[in-house]
């Protein structure tokens, strides 16, 4: 179930074993990225794309955007 979360929050979920989704373009991932998060764009964000997620554990989806 979607909903957001403070810092305080992630951090808290990562120490707990959390998933970490970076969804920018492949381009901007490699530019910069926070440390342990995978790449899995949202253009390309399907089923087959994040089959290899563990569904037992908390997914955090982000996307850093200036604009």
């Amino acid at each position: 179930m979607p909903s957001s979360a403070t810092r305080d929050d992630v951090q808290r979920l990562l120490k707990e074993g959390a998933q970490l989704v970076d969804v920018l373009p492949e381009a901007e991932y490699r530019d910069e990225h926070i440390a342990g998060a995978v790449s899995i764009p949202l253009k390309k964000l399907d089923r087959q794309t994040t089959a290899h997620l563990d569904r037992n554990l908390p997914v955090i989806v982000y996307c850093y955007d200036l604009f």
